[in-house]
């Protein structure tokens, strides 16, 4: 099915909901429309009931109406240019991806179990609270955006009244899981756009230099964000801790080889062999070395080629799963496995060290 695009509504508003304002606003048939999606007519007549039913959620109607009276008007056709009535929807981004950011951190608030979005009449402000703990602290959001979340399904009222609680949907919590994928995704487009521009011009000089740390979040950073049902983080504190302790060691013994090899490069016509012998990479690096080599053959040939991509290469899960074979969303479940046995691995050598010691 094709997509119909509609000039001059925002990006963020469904298609569904674009084909049922093109019906009742600007009086297209059903049968045009459909013929400009490519659908039958039923699909769209199907799409313009539901909407009109959804219009008994008041920010589903609220929303609706806001984009009706700015971008519609008696007589036309089409969408007008924006007018002073825009202003009802103008703290909702028209961008995606400016709307993606800001939805990301209220579907974000409401992901764990208990919280809810509270909304009033007249009221031209929403909070989310947690209702298991109401000492927490409340976030502030928008009545507009939280139309917008409404008018695409991510939030959902079962007894809508002068105070209505929303909670966040499947669909919500899908498109959450999409947002931080997509995320993951650019931020490791990014980190490979700035590898191989590093690549290039280190062939242009004499002494190459890698950056490894500043990144801004890593994988593991991100899984850690993630809660269950419960609010019980996906990743805990010790297990985070284990692979940034895994990637140091190795960044460690990366560094140790790179300045070896550049010593020897310029230590080949070098006279005096015991300038050499003082640059050579010293016991701290060669330790480094063997814990992360102890490490990743403690955890095996499947743990350790997961935990090395994430960890140490900062691959994000999308790339390690296309990468190794395997079904998608499997991998951070192979990673917390992976993690869990790496903290054991580490508890036991500080117990062995403590019994030496």
């Amino acid at each position: 099915m094709q997509t119909m695009a509609v000039s001059g509504l925002p990006e963020w508003v469904p298609e569904e909901a674009c084909r049922y304002l093109e019906h009742t606003e600007a009086g297209r048939s059903i049968r045009n429309l459909a013929k400009q999606a490519g659908c039958h007519p039923s699909t769209v007549l199907r799409q313009v009931r539901r909407v009109e039913t959804r219009r008994d959620d008041p920010l589903v109607d609220a929303a609706l109406a806001s984009l009706a009276a700015s971008h519609y008007s008696a007589g036309m056709t089409g969408p007008r240019p924006m007018s002073a009535r825009a202003l009802a929807l103008g703290t909702v981004p028209a961008c995606a991806e400016a709307f993606e950011s800001e939805a990301v951190e209220v579907l974000t608030c409401l992901n764990p179990q208990g919280a809810v979005l509270a909304v009033a009449d007249g009221m031209e402000k929403a909070v989310v609270v947690c209702e298991a703990t109401a000492g927490d602290k409340k976030v502030v959001v928008d009545r507009t955006l939280a139309e917008a979340l409404a008018l695409r399904d991510w939030i959902a009222c079962q007894a809508p009244g002068r105070l209505s609680r929303y909670h966040i949907t499947s669909e919500g919590r899908s498109a959450l899981s999409q947002f931080v994928a997509s995320r993951e995704n650019r931020a490791r487009s990014r980190l490979e756009s700035a590898s191989l521009a590093t690549r290039k011009s280190s062939r242009n000089r004499r002494r190459p230099r890698r950056a490894r740390y500043g990144l801004g979040e890593t994988p593991l950073h991100m899984l850690a964000r993630l809660t269950d049902r419960n609010g019980t983080p996906f990743l805990t504190t010790d297990l985070v801790r284990a692979g940034e302790r895994l990637r140091e060691d190795f960044e460690l013994a990366q560094v140790a080889e790179h300045l070896a090899q550049s010593t020897a490069q310029f230590s080949e016509g070098d006279c005096c062999p015991a300038t050499a012998r003082r640059r050579r990479p010293g016991q701290a690096a060669s330790a480094a070395k063997k814990r992360a080599a102890a490490a990743l053959n403690a955890l095996g040939e499947g743990l350790s080629d997961i935990v090395m991509r994430c960890c140490c290469h900062l691959e994000g899960l999308e790339a390690a799963e296309r990468q190794l074979g395997w079904s998608a969303r499997s991998g951070k479940v192979v990673l917390r496995i992976a993690l869990q046995q790496l903290k054991l691995h580490y508890d036991r050598q500080q117990t062995r060290d403590e019994l030496i010691g």
